[in-house]
């Protein structure tokens, strides 16, 4: 019993933290909304680990805590399923959200929406704790709608910039389609087992293995598998929350949220949602090899082609943003191979060192005054050195550094891409090489940002007004920017940022050096989620085979050193040393020759012109065609304007009549008795 108060305390320490922000943000100082929520957050993070140690004591729990509703035989509840995977996400939503929240002091202090901004994110937290601990479909999907409501309100946090309006909305409706596919699969579940808790739909789903429905009437050509149907649609939803290829555009922009609000979404929470929901899916997923090829292939491309884009972006947190929408094509690519265990270890690896990358991105900006542009920066290392260190940590986690923590994850999914290839998967050929030439890739972009920004020549406080940037930095009302001189005033030097801020750096840099090499034997091939994932060994030989060649934390990151993930992360740092530090005119010289590859980067492959023409210009047109058509002609024409011409027409007709003369009274009684009369003998 003590235990599940425990589980509630998690989920509702910060929801209460929000609403004490949140409901009182006008009236209560500063210090109480932080001390609020932070402790609430704090509280969670600590009740997470005991959960996370009663757990590994063998002590897990399913049941609802609530009925929320009852509809004839369905009942909706609200309950929770802790388990290892739970705890898992528990303890990184929890801790990364803790350093987000003691970083924000430092970041926002300046901003007059401070104690709406910690309503926001410890709200956040809340729902991605509900989402995660759920143990049925229903609060997954209130979960998961929630985190995208406080994703909207967060990334238009400062709602006087057009930017970020756009962006927000852009966030949300495209967040819409994916959850309209993730409802379909949920309603399909509904239908086809009458329940929507996870450990009934699990156990029953052998049964539909083979169960086919048909998605037009009853043609032949329209039949397809219950089970590849349903996955795929809960794999859309998944597409729409972690970002992938071609629901992946809402993730750079929503870069225009405070730079918080991109560690707490865009590294730990929101965007792994979608990982999270397939590896809890994996009784479902393992039924259907087309869903796993789908989604092998989807992971591949994003893994690939948003590392391309990644290469060309100058502000500081599109890089960052571009590396984690590769990073979660990684991730998924795991799920397509079957490896659900190894990417819920890179979700959790790359949590780390990915919320500290965005949040050292943070810290550079506050360092230089709010100036987001790389190619103004350079030498910041004598002059932020914290900043500087952890950066590099988390820049050789990100590229997969042997013995760091990106380094066991990102190998094991490469590794697993090539024994699916092997196994002869549909699709994961593709995937195979699409991983292996991202690492190149990552190794390069990361490296170009890093030299950039931390060596090489000062660039800053001498910005000619020309090569200015394109948007203005973090600021919340318009006039404030029109005067301010974002960036450094000429002569003015960069400086580091307060405790506050560096703290949560520091924090985060520890575990992205070590979480690797001590979590990777229980988490990939020990007994941590046994009974929680499930895989069918025989048609997916990715674990077993991974098993088979692992040797130790240590064999691997020595055996590493000689194999081609590492050769190309080298070559990848290698290069862009080269390209940025010793001969930057190379760089400009490939982009002049290549300038039709480098216009498809910078309109990022078009699919925001695309979309905008085809799906918001098709909306449009629609809109105008019901309007002019529908309203005007029908609505307004036919039924209210022609009803009142009609009446018009009797009147005009019926006043002939009118005259007020008796003798035409008298003739129009006369026709109109004998009219009765002819009628009625008629009928006699």
């Amino acid at each position: 019993m003590e235990m599940q108060k425990l589980y509630l305390l998690v989920p509702l320490a910060p929801l209460i933290g929000a609403m004490i922000a949140g409901l009182f943000c006008r009236i209560i100082p500063r210090w109480v909304a932080h001390t609020a929520t932070i402790a609430g957050v704090a509280i969670a993070f600590i009740a997470s680990v005991m959960v996370f140690k009663d757990v590994q004591a063998g002590h897990t729990f399913n049941g609802p805590v609530y009925t929320w509703l009852t509809s004839g035989d369905y009942k909706f509840e609200v309950g929770f399923l802790v388990d290892s995977l739970t705890t898992t996400m528990m303890i990184v939503v929890t801790f990364v959200s803790l350093m987000v929240h003691i970083y924000t002091i430092g970041y926002m202090q300046e901003d007059p929406g401070y104690n709406r901004f910690f309503s926001y994110i410890s709200l956040f937290t809340f729902s991605m704790l509900m989402l995660v601990m759920s143990n049925n479909f229903m609060q997954l999907f209130f979960g998961w709608e929630a985190v995208g409501l406080v994703s909207y309100l967060l990334i238009g946090f400062w709602y006087t910039r057009p930017t970020a309006i756009f962006a927000n909305m852009k966030a949300f409706l495209v967040n819409r389609v994916g959850d309209f596919g993730f409802i379909l699969g949920i309603g399909l579940i509904l239908t086809h087992f009458g329940t929507l808790d996870y450990a009934t739909v699990f156990q029953k789903a052998p049964e539909f293995a083979a169960t086919t429905i048909s998605l037009f009437a009853d043609r032949e050509w329209a039949t397809v598998s219950l089970m590849t149907a349903t996955c795929i649609c809960l794999f859309i939803g998944a597409m729409g929350k972690s970002a992938q290829v071609p629901l992946h555009v809402w993730l750079p922009d929503s870069m225009e949220g405070p730079t918080p609000i991109s560690a707490l979404i865009h590294a730990a929470t929101m965007v792994t949602a979608g990982i999270f929901m397939v590896s809890r899916m994996s009784p479902l997923f393992e039924l259907s090899t087309t869903a796993l090829s789908f989604v092998i292939v989807i992971g591949a491309i994003t893994a690939l082609f948003m590392g391309f884009l990644g290469i060309i972006q100058n502000d500081i947190k599109r890089v960052v943003a571009y590396s984690t929408l590769s990073q979660l094509g990684y991730m998924t690519v795991a799920l397509g191979a079957s490896a659900y265990s190894v990417a819920i270890f890179h979700l959790m690896t790359h949590a780390f060192f990915k919320a500290l990358l965005f949040l050292a991105a943070g810290s550079v900006i506050i360092g230089m005054h709010h100036d987001q542009d790389i190619r103004n920066m350079g030498g910041l290392r004598k002059y932020m050195p914290i900043t500087w260190i952890t950066s590099l940590v988390g820049s050789l986690a990100l590229i997969g550094t042997p013995f760091l923590s990106g380094f066991y994850s990102k190998d094991s999914i490469i590794e697993a891409a090539q024994v699916a290839y092997h196994a002869g998967q549909p699709g994961a050929a593709f995937a195979y090489y699409a991983v292996l030439a991202g690492v190149f890739v990552t190794a390069f972009y990361s490296f170009r940002m890093y030299f950039l920004v931390f060596h090489g020549e000062e660039r800053f406080g001498k910005v000619d007004d020309a090569h200015h940037h394109e948007h203005h930095g973090d600021h919340d009302d318009e006039e404030a920017t029109q005067d301010h001189h974002h960036g450094l005033a000429p002569g003015q030097k960069p400086h580091e940022t307060p405790w506050v801020v560096w703290l949560p750096l520091v924090l985060l840099a520890i575990p992205s050096l070590a979480i690797g090499y001590l979590a990777i034997e229980p988490m990939l091939y020990g007994d941590y989620f046994k009974g929680v994932i499930f895989i069918d060994h025989h048609a997916h030989p990715a674990m077993e085979h991974l098993a088979e060649e692992f040797h130790g934390a240590a064999a691997m990151g020595i055996h590493s050193l000689t194999s081609l993930p590492f050769i190309l992360a080298l070559s990848g740092v290698v290069v862009s040393w080269f390209f940025y530090m010793k001969r930057p005119d190379i760089p400009a010289a490939i982009q002049r020759r290549f300038s039709a590859i480098n216009t498809l980067f910078e309109n990022k492959y078009y699919f925001d012109k695309f979309n905008e023409a085809v799906f918001a210009g098709g909306a449009r047109l629609l809109g105008k065609a019901l309007w002019k058509g529908g309203d005007v002609a029908v609505i307004d024409g036919l039924i209210v304007n022609g009803s009142a011409k009609l009446v018009g027409w009797i009147a005009t007709v019926t006043r002939l009549f009118q005259t007020g003369y008796v003798y035409h009274y008298a003739f129009t009684m006369i026709i109109g008795v004998f009219v009765l009369m002819t009628l009625w003998i008629n009928r006699a």
